[in-house]
């Protein structure tokens, strides 16, 4: 099997070319944030001539794309239409964006309690649009439970002739309580819709050239580490964000000499450096959904921390009481001035030590001075001392993620850990500047440590490496007898109510997960699992009714062992 993986990183665009289990080629292309998709056809195009023969390839992308337009707040312009219900003060929660209340009300069981008002839905939607809203996500309080008035207000508005670009419903993107979570992730959803369907376009453009044709499938790595088929990725391109985290993730898993140990992940990059934690061999996720740039969702992720330290920080020096101290970050002061840049950075202090070979060692050396002489330093000591302070930050960031996940619940793909110790036995690190920083980090955490193998390119490697995913979430009440799935817009009833015990809720769950990945024509449909349940009793004048079942099914998030010979 050929897989090309391409990661678009803040400062390169990674790519690798692997062919039966193993790396045949990697390239890496600077990054023009402006130009997402020419950076990925430049990879593109290096990494191909590594390619041979008749046999098909899949494209798997790692993409900034979602990432960045939440973050500097582009995309099209999205109102949110609501039926918030009864008990719902909508001014408490400083949602950020255009919300339009109207009537209509699903309660926590999935009964219909008050009807929608054509006219009062079609009156908000035209607010909305007069407003100057180019999409529309549409979110009701309990729609995980019962999506019908979500879908009935989407129908008037598809008959208005109104012309958003892209109609959200927010039932379709999660299962989950949470209706602020869910309100925030439609509207995200709605805004970088436009975005990433432009994006998908311009690849399937790309790729019908005969340069390309050899690439039969197309997939998108997603914040949880799994990918998803580039059509799906246009209809819940919210799915998307933070993929860079999730692919430094999977090269781990693809790559490390310790897949089954506790291990902190450490990601080193130009900017920023991104920290994750795996316990007994699986990373975490994030409990809620993830969380990017002020906004809360519902989108499954994994969990990581990003911290603005990394090879080409901001050197701030600092003198107290006679002594200098340095300070890096959390800004980017540009290319090394070994690279041609105007201002030292850690990546001159590591090239002026001989830590690492790249660039002009004179012009690191010549930054250096220029730092150290108003402090009366050395550039040797000046350079020292930089690699130090690095090392402390790095360490002083990951001692801060392991106190804050002390004693909460720590969410696996597979379970719900309360292992008798997570902490890291091992640091994994990756990232151009890993070779320097992760030994001396290491020690001072007292760890062994391990460079993974490709380590400027294994992002790339790790998007190559992840397989499709998806989930649902299964909601069954016995007592009206009837099931919801929301994921799918799917209800129905429960033949024989009476003997729907938890047992049959797991085992149809599992048939309703295995279905729906098959029908998105994902591989190993059938090895889907439980990630969430709860069930419990219905009670009415001292007498149970019937029960209540929720239950998270997912495809299992896996990853692809790359050989290293």
């Amino acid at each position: 099997m050929n897989i090309i993986g391409i990661d678009v990183g803040g400062t390169n665009t990674d790519a690798t070319f692997i062919h039966h289990g193993q790396v045949v080629g990697m390239a890496k292309v600077p990054t023009d944030h402006e130009e997402l998709i020419e950076s990925t056809k430049q990879a593109l195009d290096e990494i191909m001539a590594y390619y041979s023969g008749s046999q098909p390839v899949q494209l798997h992308l790692s993409t900034t794309l979602s990432t960045n337009a939440i973050i500097e707040g582009t995309g099209a312009t999205t109102a949110v239409l609501g039926m918030p219900g009864p008990g719902v003060n909508l001014a408490a929660l400083d949602l950020g964006f255009p919300f339009f209340p109207v009537q209509g009300y699903i309660d926590h069981r999935g009964r219909e309690v008050a009807g929608l008002d054509e006219g009062e839905v079609l009156a908000a939607a035209r607010e909305a649009r007069s407003s100057g809203a180019e999409a529309l996500a549409i979110a009701g309080k309990f729609s995980h439970r019962n999506p019908v008035q979500e879908q009935q207000a989407a129908a008037i508005v598809d008959g208005s002739g109104l012309g958003f670009g892209n109609v959200t419903l927010g039932h379709r993107l999660s299962g989950r309580a949470n209706f602020p979570r869910r309100m925030v992730t439609a509207y995200l959803n709605s805004r970088v819709a436009g975005v990433q369907t432009q994006f998908g376009h311009m690849i399937e453009n790309l790729l019908a050239t005969g340069k390309y044709r050899a690439i039969q499938e197309v997939l998108i790595l997603k914040a949880d580490g799994g990918t998803m088929f580039l059509p799906e990725s246009c209809l819940r391109p919210v799915e998307t964000i933070l993929s860079g985290p999730a692919a430094s993730i999977m090269g781990a898993q693809a790559l490390s000499r310790h897949p089954r140990e506790n291990a902190v992940i450490v990601d080193i990059g130009g900017t920023t450096t991104d920290i994750a934690v795996i316990v007994t061999g699986e990373p975490l996720y994030q409990r809620g959904g993830a969380d990017i740039a002020g906004y809360q969702t519902l989108v499954p992720a994994l969990f990581t921390r990003s911290i603005g330290l990394g090879g080409d920080s901001e050197i701030h020096a600092q003198v107290r009481e006679g002594n200098a101290y340095f300070v890096l970050g959390p800004k980017r002061a540009g290319m090394p001035a070994a690279m041609g840049g105007r201002l030292p950075t850690p990546t001159d202090a590591a090239v002026a030590l001989e830590m690492v070979h790249i660039g002009d060692r004179e012009r690191a050396r010549d930054s250096l001075k220029k730092l150290a002489e108003p402090l009366g330093l050395s550039w040797q000591n000046a350079a020292q001392g930089i690699i130090d302070v690095f090392a402390n930050q790095l360490v002083e960031a990951i001692r801060a993620i392991y106190r804050r996940l002390d004693g909460i619940p720590l969410y696996t793909v597979s379970e719900i850990l309360a292992p008798p110790d997570f902490h890291a036995q091992v640091m994994v690190g990756l990232g151009g500047p890993a070779q320097v920083f992760i030994p001396l980090a290491a020690r001072l955490m007292n760890l062994p440590w391990e460079i993974l193998p490709f380590s400027e390119g294994a992002n790339a490697i790790g998007a190559a490496a992840a397989r499709p995913t998806a989930a649902i979430t299964f909601h069954a009440d016995t007592e009206l007898e009837v099931v919801t799935v929301p994921e799918i817009g799917y209800q129905g009833t429960i033949e024989r109510a009476l003997l729907f015990d938890h047992k049959r809720a797991r085992e149809e769950a599992l048939r309703q997960a295995a279905s729906y990945a098959e029908k998105l024509g994902l591989p190993d449909h059938d090895d889907v699992h439980i990630v969430e349940e709860e069930s419990f009793n219905v009670v009415r004048g001292f007498h149970t009714v019937g029960r209540i079942h929720t239950i998270r099914t997912q495809l299992r998030p896996r990853v692809r062992r790359i050989e290293v010979n």
